[in-house]
């Protein structure tokens, strides 16, 4: 009784952990994170339970006597569809729904699985978003078919360098550089005429707008590591983008 009884709190931990590993893998905030797991641990009776979420490690106690748990997160990145759906297994897992392993088995399949849009529609996505930031900001009407086509091409290069590399802030350096060259011929040559919308235009779909946001409600929820961490990711990945254009125009 004892080793079935031990067996089913490995699962459970084992559910709680990938729950929360699969949430920061795909964006979602700190304190969304540790509620999700606590909420889903006291529903299997741990309600001295304890866990701290980092955006790069998740660490959990069922209780002061027994082993706390680690797990490492290796990818950052944004999809708020697992992120949905891991809120969905939890609420059925609380409401008695779903077993625990029936909750795993659900994880699994979410881990598993691709949910991402295709490469050619975020390309697309991206080229429309630079094409629409370029009218807010007051660009003229013929520009837009550049900050189209060079929207599209900068998110070309940092996804393909992405894939390569693994490291964000190069990437998104020689994107902006990328954009901010196409963007100075167009304008020097006479084909297009306002080059700051232009190029302001064309890196919107590079900006961490989501990761700034998750850093400052981090930060009001009180989780002060998290939140320092999430900007200073943000910031630098600002600071890429904006040394590469200026790397251009001092040209």
């Amino acid at each position: 009784m004892t080793q079935i009884g031990e067996t089913r709190r490995e699962l459970a931990l084992d559910c709680f952990l990938l729950a929360g590993r699969i949430m920061m893998e795909s964006g979602a905030e700190t304190y969304r994170v540790e509620d999700t797991m606590i909420r889903m641990a006291v529903s299997q009776n741990m309600v001295n339970s304890h866990c701290f979420v980092t955006p790069t490690g998740i660490m959990f106690s069922p209780s002061e006597e027994l082993a706390t748990r680690f797990v490492r997160i290796n990818n950052r990145s944004t999809d708020l569809e697992r992120v949905a759906l891991v809120n969905s297994v939890s609420r059925k897992l609380v409401a008695g729904e779903y077993t625990v392993q029936q909750a795993y088995d659900e994880l699994l399949i979410i881990d598993q699985t691709n949910y991402r849009f295709n490469i050619w529609l975020q390309i697309l996505a991206a080229s429309v978003a630079s094409g629409c930031f370029l009218i807010l900001l007051g660009g003229s009407w013929i520009d837009l078919p550049f900050a189209f086509v060079f929207g599209g091409i900068g998110f070309i290069i940092v996804e393909t360098i992405l894939e390569e590399t693994r490291v964000k802030i190069f990437a998104e350096f020689i994107g902006s550089f990328v954009v901010g060259i196409l963007a100075s011929i167009a304008v020097y040559t006479g084909f297009a005429t306002d080059l700051d919308t232009l190029i302001i235009g064309s890196i919107m779909p590079l900006v961490p707008g989501l990761l700034i946001t998750n850093a400052v409600r981090d930060l009001m929820a009180g989780h002060f590591v998290s939140g320092l961490s999430k900007g200073a990711e943000a910031f630098l990945t600002a600071f890429a983008i904006g040394a590469g254009i200026a790397v251009v125009l001092s040209f």
